[in-house]
């Protein structure tokens, strides 16, 4: 029977999404093939062995148009006979892209892809996708809900309410993310995943100095007096402290078979056990990170106990938090390296950034099983079982 497994596994350093941030002269496209060239470069394969490339990329407009994964592979300098294509489930477009890599690996249909994925938040701006004034919902999704869908600050905060998840713990939760990042990056455990880039050697908005006290003094992000009076169980706790910044990246991941891995002498990282994709109510949106697990440990035929790391995408606090509380799962278990909140959340780059450092984190903890999940605007969410080899 056969299987999927990971022999690589790199990413960018992050970088802030703004003007000024340390990847912002970068062109996306760029982004993306760095990683593309160092993941053939550190796994010793011939890229012409590679049967397609599948890249995550939310706004796909201006810069990040026409299939950026397709002129990614041509710029890392693939053969020309490597097709490639772009996906988008939001901000879990890389994972889709793992999933739909391991899946046509475990068909017979490949025996060697790259799941990646890329987003430059500073040159091709969150919403640009979108022209001002055009309903990118229909009218079918106005009728079925009536007073309309909200955006994803507003869920965070009607989760945080929901689960009765205050602002102290969303800003401690936030605080020990920048703690396990910059601990990490202190003590050389990024060494082996990230591929610095022009110079740019580490994560950008790792904040080594957090704390609650700073964070307390920060304003609600997403305040607004009619969803106020929409939802007045709301109190505004969610801040930019306590949510994932605005962020440029890149990240890809090679997947073969142990057949094919032990044929060419690559050394698997890690096995894809076992995939989940769900719905969820699109109005909270961000919760299908719960049912999820749940899913996938059901496939899986494990527990929550058998699970030694968790990564849980850090889109906002309340979202991870309000997984936990459902889910029992301990908190020393999850984004042991830090997640969003602190590495950066470049949309489609940060699901295949997520397996980039879970794998990693796996191989140097020993751990058997692992979890990854992330939540994904419109109320979807995937999440995969990761076994350790």
């Amino acid at each position: 029977m056969r299987d999927a497994v990971i022999v690589e596994a790199v990413r960018t350093p992050i970088g802030k999404g703004k003007p000024n941030g340390s990847l912002a002269h970068v062109h996306p496209v760029e982004l993306l093939a760095h990683t593309l060239r160092t993941l053939v470069e550190r796994s010793g394969v011939d890229p012409a062995l590679i049967d397609d490339v599948i890249g995550g990329t939310v706004d796909q407009v201006g810069e990040q148009a026409m299939n950026t994964t397709r002129y990614a592979v041509l710029s890392a300098g693939f053969p020309e006979s490597v097709p490639a294509t772009t996906v988008d489930r939001q901000c879990g477009s890389s994972q889709q892209a793992v999933h739909f890599a391991a899946q046509g690996v475990l068909s017979g249909a490949y025996d060697m892809v790259v799941a990646c994925g890329v987003e430059s938040m500073s040159r091709v701006p969150m919403w640009s996708n979108v022209p001002e004034g055009k309903d990118p919902f229909g009218p079918g999704v106005a009728e079925r809900y009536p007073e309309g869908l909200v955006p994803q600050g507003i869920s965070a905060e009607l989760i945080a309410a929901k689960w009765s998840i205050s602002r102290e713990r969303m800003d401690a939760f936030a605080v020990s993310s920048h703690r396990k990042a910059a601990a990490a990056w202190d003590n050389g455990l990024f060494a082996d995943e990230v591929a610095p880039l022009e110079g740019v050697v580490r994560d950008e908005c790792v904040r080594p100095g957090s704390s609650t006290e700073v964070l307390a003094g920060l304003k609600p992000a997403y305040y607004d007096p009619n969803f106020g009076e929409r939802f007045p169980q709301i109190d505004w706790s969610v801040t930019a402290g306590n949510a994932s910044p605005i962020n440029d990246g890149a990240s890809a991941v090679l997947i073969t078979s142990s057949e094919t891995a032990a044929r060419l002498g690559l050394r698997p990282l890690a096995r894809l056990h076992s995939f989940a994709v769900t719905g969820s109510d699109p109005l909270l949106m961000l919760t299908g990170v719960i049912p999820a697990t749940e899913k996938v440990l059901r496939k899986a035929s494990l527990s929550m106990d058998d699970i030694d790391l968790f990564e849980v995408n850090e889109a906002f606090s309340s979202v991870v938090l309000a997984w936990q509380q459902e889910t029992g799962a301990d908190l020393s278990k999850v984004n042991v390296h830090g997640g969003a909140i602190a590495i950066g959340h470049p949309l489609g780059a940060s699901g295949a950034r997520l397996t980039t450092t879970l794998v990693h984190a796996m191989r140097m903890r020993g751990a058997r099983y692992a979890l990854q999940t992330m939540c994904e605007a419109g109320g979807l969410a995937n999440a995969m079982v990761l076994e350790g080899l």
